[in-house]
């Protein structure tokens, strides 16, 4: 989902909380439902492996985006930030080869659900969410101050749709809008939905509202979604 411009006002960064909240979100909802009993058959064992393989891919073109756009224009502006810069490239050093494995582990689970498949790939999202989860949260609490001290709103927006917006599609926009949407409090939905104009805003909420759910009761059944508090 796009970011709005307002010009020369700070950059309004609430949008990479919301995406990291995402990412945890479905990490943790994958966990669950793998260590709950009984655990998934063959046809939602496929649709999470499959659905994992996408957070992967998501997670993977959200870094792209930061390190080869978003940092770069931040330390051109103030080359200060440079230390902060270089730590988070750290991070994702130590977390590409993290993912790469989570990926792997979750196309073999979507293949066979066998149960030696599903302690891989619990194992793999161990270590992942050792090494991404702090880095999330260092995202948010410091590198996204500096972000709005250091850049303007036209210039987050016009990161924001070259790297996240203009390569998707309509559908992968809309599919990508409901996933961010998924359990949000209403601020958060607040803040998502008024960064896309009315006419595609209507067709983005109303136009792929049935093909999620229905890709999200694949993910996690009723039970699970109790599980996890998102029963709605």
């Amino acid at each position: 989902m796009g970011t709005g411009s307002t010009g020369s006002a700070p950059a309004d960064t609430r949008m990479m909380g919301i995406v990291h909240g995402a990412l945890r979100r479905d990490l943790e909802r994958t966990r669950t439902v793998l260590t709950s009993e009984p655990h998934p058959q063959p046809r939602q064992g496929s649709a999470v492996g499959r659905h994992v393989v996408w957070l992967m891919e998501f997670l993977h073109t959200h870094h792209t985006g930061e390190d080869e756009g978003l940092w770069p224009l931040v330390r051109e502006r103030d080359p200060a930030t440079g230390p902060l810069l270089d730590s988070l490239d750290t991070d994702h050093r130590r977390i590409t080869p993290a993912a790469v494995t989570v990926t792997d582990a979750a196309r073999r689970y979507a293949e066979t659900a066998s149960d030696e498949a599903r302690i891989r790939l619990l194992a793999a999202l161990d270590s992942l969410t050792a090494v991404l989860v702090p880095h999330l949260e260092r995202e948010v609490a410091e590198a996204m101050p500096v972000v709005s001290a250091t850049l303007t709103q036209a210039e987050w927006h016009a990161w924001d749709q070259e790297y996240n917006v203009r390569s998707k599609s309509l559908t992968q926009l809309g599919m990508e809008g409901h996933w961010l949407l998924d359990g949000i409090d209403p601020e958060g939905h607040r803040i998502v939905v008024r960064l896309v104009p009315p006419v595609p805003r209507f067709v983005l909420l109303y136009g792929f509202a049935r093909a999620y759910r229905r890709r999200r009761a694949e993910w996690w059944p009723a039970r699970d979604r109790a599980r996890n508090g998102t029963a709605r």
